[in-house]
């Protein structure tokens, strides 16, 4: 008798994307801990170093949509395999900021700047070609989990990075940190090219079943944009602006995060640096949690009661919560209240990155790459900005200020959402 069970590659894809995700954010938040003895050893301000940590959010941000659109042209198997082996060569260079050729021309800063900015060229390509993979490979019904999952990478490999890193300086030297940490990606970057394909047609673990379930599925789903109409014609719907620019907030938030929450601890609230190690992986470890949590939600409220509860609903109360709790945490008075309530905030900011790029596909599916990129863009313009305002602001008005400056933009993202439209007749056939 013939074996009708669904075969499961889609989440062994899945799997493999949320890999990559750890690697990215290891590789993104590794320079934040390090910091701690490259300030001094490279004779850096906070201030300079919050230019060097800027400068990896520029290239990050303005190669969102060359990301995502190469995704949309070549595939996301060679185009994230690329972008891994780039941006974990650079990760390698970060330890040899001094030595290289050009240094000696534009200073250690001008190096630490260069190549930051171009780790963040490489890990641009990331999210975008996430999200293609996911409207390739999973139902309608299964994306903002599908999104959840991969992005809650980010949680554990941002988790995981402080006292890792921490761990090798006190044993090693800090340039260590960056050798590891950029071999990993290698290893990464070998598995997602071996394993994965860009269509699940052409995967030869994919059975009849799941086959049809992915293709058939995918076939009726309704996006609001048809395949037809050209990428700019998205530029002229209201809903994607306002998604953009909800998503902006949310990137200014977590790069304050992912920049200088383990340095916020150890400069402000006087922790040791393997005592702030360890209490600054809260944050991330609610990230892991609560972003397939988030997507989870978002997918199954869309299923049964339509967009503006699913994703709407999810993105807007989510971004209101985290207002809320930043808030609270800026102005507690014991460390360890202040860690919970922010490490909550950057949980539940998570929870919404499920509806944010899921609608960029219900948007359009055709052209998801290119859009999550345009989406993706606008928060690291966002995240461009934070990483040195937030000291300037700490500095003068204190971090209680700079803290309760992201509230609000929290508040700003979620009455955002308001303006995010969906066509609750075209999101499955089976409505109209």
């Amino acid at each position: 008798m013939m074996n009708h069970k669904r075969s499961r590659v889609r989440w062994q894809i899945l799997g493999l994307l949320f890999l990559i995700s750890v690697v990215t954010y290891i590789d993104r938040v590794n320079i934040s801990v390090a910091g701690k003895e490259m300030m001094p050893a490279f004779g850096l301000s906070s201030v300079q170093m919050g230019t060097v940590f800027s400068a990896f959010v520029l290239g990050y941000a303005l190669f969102q949509i060359p990301g995502g659109w190469l995704g949309d042209r070549w595939g996301p198997r060679r185009v994230l395999t690329l972008a891994v082996l780039w941006w974990s060569l650079f990760t390698v260079l970060t330890a040899e900021a001094g030595d290289l050729f050009f240094s000696a021309s534009v200073g250690i800063l001008g190096s630490l700047i260069l190549i930051r900015f171009l780790i963040g060229v490489g890990e641009a390509a990331a999210l975008p070609n996430f999200n293609r993979t996911v409207a390739n490979w999973l139902a309608p019904s299964e994306r903002g989990l599908g999104m959840g999952v991969s992005i809650g990478g980010i949680g554990l490999g941002s988790a995981a990075t402080p006292p890792l890193v921490a761990w090798l300086m006190i044993l090693h030297g800090w340039k260590t940190a960056f050798y590891v940490t950029g071999a990993i990606g290698l290893f990464v970057a070998a598995a997602w090219y071996l394993f994965s394909r860009d269509d699940p047609r052409e995967h030869p673990r994919v059975n009849p079943s799941e086959l049809a379930w992915i293709t058939q599925t995918s076939a009726e789903a309704q996006p609001i944009v048809s395949s037809k109409q050209a990428f700019g014609e998205l530029l002229k719907m209201p809903s994607v602006w306002f998604l953009t620019l909800s998503y902006t907030m949310l990137g200014y938030i977590a790069y304050i995060y992912l920049s200088w929450f383990f340095l916020y601890l150890v400069n402000v609230r006087h922790f040791t640096v393997l005592k702030g190690s360890f209490w600054a992986a809260g944050p991330f470890i609610a990230m892991a949690i609560f972003c397939p949590l988030g997507g989870w939600l978002s997918d199954g409220l869309t299923k049964r009661y339509g967009h503006r509860k699913g994703r709407t609903g999810v993105g807007g109360a989510g971004m209101l919560l985290t207002s809320l709790l930043i808030y609270s945490g800026a102005i507690a008075a014991n460390p360890y209240t202040a860690i919970f309530l922010l490490s909550l905030g950057a949980g539940i900011l998570y929870a919404t990155v499920g509806a944010y790029w899921a609608s960029t596909i219900d948007l359009s599916h055709k052209h998801s790459g290119a859009l999550s990129g345009l989406m993706n863009m606008g928060a690291n313009l966002g995240g461009t900005i934070s990483p040195t305002l937030t000291p300037l602001i700490g500095e003068r008005w204190g971090w209680p200020v700079a803290l309760t400056v992201a509230a609000g933009l929290a508040f700003l993202g979620s009455l955002l959402w308001l303006g995010v439209k969906f066509d609750e007749n075209s999101y499955y056939r089976e409505r109209g």
